[in-house]
């Protein structure tokens, strides 16, 4: 929803433009503390503006600082400059006055005050607490599985496979061999080490001899989809829950959902919405079913 507030903002900042020459003064006025950074025709182009147009195009988060002398700020300057240079040509050429520029400009304009509602309630909903509230719902309410580290051979036949395990149960070093006989590229190198997994990530067979397997075990010989396969278990452990940053994109997206489809879900129910076009299996829905 963010990425769209902020889609939505890069969108309407020609018709901004648009309509901050021929607006009255008092919408241009500058922010208190702000700074001209440029002029175009003589008019002033503030740093405020510079930096919410960093903003709209998700160049940076908001509140985040924006130094003049940065070549990002240069960049988004130029940008701005652009604008209004070509928000002015267009005042000059009359099109300001044609009904299909003061249509998109009024639809910005809509765009904008329902971002900033949308935003408004968003801030409100998505606070520290929440975040926090809801990941510990999660913590209480999820079960960790089991994750295995181990190692692997991989080898194309049952009976060279077997020869290798007679070698591992003799004293054969079990990296060793890996390195020397495994045909599996990606874990060869690495002593036939596969980190830690959840068996679900892994083919079905893999699964079903580490049902049982115990740490420090040599497990196999079976077959797999890329051939014969020795598995050494290095460790078996309860999976470790998703820290609170890992899980905080997500915690923030659901409720920034959340707290929008509530928002509209009320809105849709206080107001009268009807449909004049047919939908699909006919008729037109009202009060807020669009």
């Amino acid at each position: 929803m963010k990425r769209k507030i902020l889609a939505a903002g890069a969108a309407i900042a020609l018709c901004a433009g648009l309509i901050g020459c021929s607006a009255p003064d008092s919408v241009s006025k500058p922010l208190a503390g702000d700074v001209a950074v440029a002029k175009v025709d003589g008019k002033p182009v503030y740093k405020s503006e510079v930096i919410r147009e960093a903003v709209a195009q998700g160049l940076i988060s908001e509140g985040e600082a924006l130094e003049a002398s940065s070549d990002l700020f240069r960049r988004v300057l130029d940008e701005v400059v652009d604008q209004k240079l070509l928000a002015s040509e267009a005042i000059r050429r009359g099109i300001d006055r044609k009904p299909a520029a003061q249509r998109r400009v009024a639809a910005a304009r809509e765009r904008i005050l329902g971002d900033m509602v949308v935003e408004g309630a968003v801030d409100s909903a998505v606070t520290e607490n929440a975040i926090q509230a809801l990941y510990q719902e999660q913590m209480k309410l999820g079960r960790q599985g089991e994750e295995f580290h181990a190692r692997q051979i991989v080898v194309a036949a049952e009976l060279e496979a077997g020869a290798i395990k007679k070698q591992i149960s003799s004293g054969a070093s079990f990296e060793g061999l890996a390195a020397n006989r495994s045909i599996d590229a990606q874990t060869r190198s690495s002593g036939g080490d596969l980190g830690y997994f959840t068996p679900d990530v892994m083919p079905a067979a893999y699964g079903a001899v580490l049902k049982s397997a115990r740490k420090g075990q040599i497990v196999g010989l079976f077959k797999s989809d890329n051939g014969w396969v020795i598995l050494k278990v290095e460790d078996r452990r309860q999976q470790a829950p998703p820290t609170m940053e890992a899980s905080r994109p997500q915690i923030v997206r659901f409720l920034t959902y959340a707290q929008v489809g509530d928002l509209l879900k009320t809105l849709r129910s206080k107001q009268r919405v009807e449909l004049l076009t047919p939908l699909a299996g006919g008729g037109a829905k009202l009060k807020g079913q669009l």
